[in-house]
């Protein structure tokens, strides 16, 4: 029986990004890709993100983080995800209420996280990478506000020159002059996910400038697919458009899902602040994992 079975989750959200959270500090056990697979195809824990805790390695953090797509495949960051193991961790009475500001171990490196108010949290996502090689892209572009990348007709492509940002994982910020609802992202979006330019696969995100305070934000989120919010995108997406001019250092994010207030500080920190909701809690079935054996 896997280990996983009986094994108590938070099914929550963080504007509309479906998140589980599964804690297995002080159990050894470890997700496999396709327990992950498994989990997500369950209607009652079907996920975006699957944010697992395990013991923190190092002294300064409260956990560490692995986070799972619903392909299985492992993510580097996930800023919605982290705010809401942030709430578990200082309202579920089963996980424990450390006070505090929190410190969490995630594959991108480390992520604080400050309490605003019961439900909204800012989480410190760690400067942005932005060289070619961080990101990481197959050849080098000295510029990577804008690099050489289009979908469509070469005289008249669809979308074209995005600029590439790594917020712990790749993201592509494809500037558009119209709503992004009016493009087949749910076409475009895995075309471009998987182009031979993004040897770790990609986010693709179609961003509109409103004004220099507010962007308007679709994204299709590698190894999930549309999503209704994306915290790592949405820091991209500002730190895109502020490094050609198009916003200042700190904007409304606005997604399907709601808004997200993004920062990027003179430390060259980025800050996401935003909402959770607990949607409800439940037990994985020994049944899930039947053929995951």
């Amino acid at each position: 029986m896997s280990p996983l079975a009986h094994r108590r989750f938070l099914k929550m959200n963080g504007l509309g990004n479906e998140i589980v959270v599964l804690d297995l500090r002080g159990t050894g056990a470890a997700v496999r890709p396709e327990e992950a697979r498994a989990i997500a195809a369950d209607p009652r824990s079907r996920f975006d993100q699957l944010m697992v805790l395990h013991d923190p390695r190092g002294p300064r953090a409260d956990a560490s983080l692995r986070i799972y797509n619903t392909d299985g495949s492992e993510a580097g960051a996930c800023g919605n995800g982290t705010r809401c193991v942030a709430w578990a961790l200082r309202e579920d009475p089963r996980m424990g209420r450390p006070g505090g500001r929190l410190v969490l171990e995630s594959p991108g490196g480390l992520l604080a996280v400050d309490r605003v108010s019961p439900t909204v949290f800012t989480v410190d996502m760690g400067p942005p990478r932005l060289a070619w090689n961080e990101i990481p892209l197959a050849e080098p572009f000295p510029d990577t506000r804008r690099i050489e990348l289009q979908i469509g007709p070469i005289d008249d492509p669809v979308l074209h020159s995005p600029g590439v940002v790594s917020m712990g994982n790749p993201h592509a910020v494809f500037f558009v002059d119209r709503d992004p609802a009016g493009y087949d992202l749910a076409r475009i979006g895995p075309l471009l996910e998987a182009h031979p330019i993004f040897p770790e696969r990609a986010n693709i995100s179609l961003a509109q400038v409103i004004d220099r305070g507010r962007i308007v934000l679709r994204v299709w989120e590698r190894g999930a697919g549309l999503t209704r919010a994306c915290g790592s995108a949405a820091c991209a997406a500002l730190v895109a458009a502020s490094r050609l001019r198009l916003t200042g250092r700190e904007a409304v994010v606005s997604l399907p899902g709601g808004d997200l207030t993004i920062a990027w500080g003179e430390d060259d920190h980025v800050r996401m602040t935003g909402p959770t909701e607990l949607e409800w809690e439940g037990t994985l079935a020994p049944g899930l994992f039947a053929g995951a054996a």
